[in-house]
C-alpha cells in the first residue's frame, strides 16, 4: 500500500484546496477530500479520480461524534480492509502523507 501527497506535486495544475491527499491499496487510488477548507465537519474518500465513486464518508469531525458511511461497492469489503482504509483515510486527512496508518483515531460506524 502506498501514499501520495496531493500538496507536494510540483508544476501541476492548481491543487483543489479540499483535497488532502491520496492512498492506494494496489488496485485502486483513493482521494481524500475535506468538506470545507477550514474547520471541516466531514471528509469524503472517492476512488480512481471519480468523485461519484464514494468509498467512505466520515462525519462528525467538529463534534467528535464520528460516524462512517461506506459506499455501495465498498461496504462489502472485508472488515480488515475497511479498517485499513479507514485508518489510511484518517492519516491522509490529518497529515497529507501518512507514514504509519496504524496510529490514527478510528471511528466506529
Amino acid at each position: 500500500m502506498s501514499y501520495l501527497n496531493a500538496r507536494s506535486k510540483l508544476n501541476a495544475e492548481p491543487a483543489d484546496p479540499l483535497v488532502r491527499g491520496d492512498f492506494t491499496d494496489g488496485a485502486h487510488r483513493f482521494t481524500v477530500c475535506a468538506s470545507a477548507p477550514t474547520k471541516p465537519n466531514s471528509f469524503q474518500v472517492y476512488a480512481n479520480g471519480n468523485r461519484a465513486d464514494l468509498v467512505l464518508i466520515v462525519s462528525g469531525l467538529a463534534t467528535d461524534n464520528l460516524f462512517s458511511t461506506w459506499g455501495d461497492e465498498w461496504r462489502n469489503r472485508s472488515a480488515a480492509w475497511r479498517h485499513w482504509a479507514r485508518e489510511a483515510s484518517f492519516n491522509v486527512f490529518y497529515n497529507g502523507e501518512p507514514e504509519n496508518p496504524r496510529s490514527v483515531r478510528v471511528c466506529n460506524g
